[in-house]
């Protein structure tokens, strides 16, 4: 899948660029970009300024997939893009590996949010009742369980290691054992699942 940027920011492209590597070609007019193909459009939210629901399914007709950057961004906005088929939602300026996995998740198939974002999300679900839960994680060890009623109140992977007091990395260790036990592909559908 290409990778395509396009941003009318040019120290918000250098710093794609940076990221991405090699692997992007920078398109300048948004026209340019509705006969862009099977592509990944990375791009910041200041660039759409008629419909942005319209520009959106635009670019998505062409089975493109779209990850939307902000320079300050917003959950409101975030959901609202997200609810016109943005594949990925995050703060403009994010570190280089923030930026690198949101590409991965979303070829994918996967959606991206900032965990921050994410974790907000999970907080606004209803919850669901204990008796529900525990038919559903069942099948977890005690630590996966620990772990997972974390997940589900949106924790950070760093959150959830400090209060269990083991490393991040050992808590993606589980966490990928719970989505993998429970089929579900990431937080956001496992508190979806769960909440």
């Amino acid at each position: 899948m290409q990778i395509i940027l396009h941003s009318d920011d040019m120290n918000l492209l250098s710093h794609w660029e940076k990221a991405c590597g090699s692997k992007c070609v920078v398109i300048d007019e948004f026209q340019d970009l509705l006969s862009i193909k099977n592509s990944m459009i990375i791009m910041n939210y200041s660039v759409l300024k008629e419909d942005v629901k319209e520009s959106i399914q635009r670019l998505k007709k062409n089975s493109n997939s779209i990850f939307m950057l902000h320079r300050v961004p917003n959950l409101n906005i975030g959901k609202r893009l997200l609810s016109f088929g943005v594949n990925g939602y995050g703060n403009a300026l994010m570190k280089a590996h923030f930026i690198l996995s949101a590409i991965d998740a979303i070829q994918e198939g996967l959606i991206w949010l900032h965990p921050e974002f994410t974790s907000a999300l999970i907080e606004e679900l209803p919850v669901q009742k204990e008796n529900d839960i525990n038919s559903y994680i069942s099948s977890l060890s005690e630590r996966e369980k620990e772990v997972v009623y974390l997940l589900k109140d949106g924790a950070t992977y760093k959150k959830i290691a400090e209060e269990l007091e083991i490393t991040p990395r050992t808590v993606k260790a589980h966490a990928s054992s719970i989505y993998t036990k429970l089929q579900v592909k990431d937080r956001l559908a496992l508190a979806l699942l769960l909440k």
